[in-house]
């Protein structure tokens, strides 16, 4: 599918639904890849016992699937994914590690996030 879920919304609460669900895998997806990598780090990095990098890895995983499940195609998926990943990942690093994201930190997110609605959402002829 190469059009916009957005094409589908208007007063169409399956369309909305369609929306919400992406941006759940997105979110899911990220959380996955982040945390799957973290725990890795804590293996390597930090000499945490082996079934933290065994947690990491099945996460990597469901990262790589859970993309699957967007309605556009690959491309698409992966470099709007691309914006969602710069933000969550400040996110983490800001809740997990206490590393708070500078207003240059906020602002490329947000721009990133602009680009995901952009090129996820904004409508196109079919």
């Amino acid at each position: 599918m190469s059009q916009s879920p957005l094409q589908s919304v208007g007063d169409d609460p399956a369309g909305a639904a369609i929306v919400v669900r992406s941006i759940l895998y997105f979110v899911l997806a990220g959380l996955c890849e982040i945390a799957g990598g973290y725990f890795v780090w804590l293996w390597l990095r930090e000499g945490k016992a082996i079934w933290v990098a065994v947690v990491g890895a099945m996460l990597l995983v469901l990262y790589g699937v859970i993309p699957a499940l967007q309605p556009a195609h690959f491309a698409r998926v992966y470099a709007a994914y691309g914006g969602v990943f710069i933000a969550l990942a400040l996110l983490w690093g800001w809740s997990v590690d206490g590393v708070r994201p500078d207003r240059y930190d906020v602002l490329g997110a947000t721009i990133a996030l602009i680009g995901v609605g952009i090129m996820m959402y904004w409508p196109r002829e079919a």
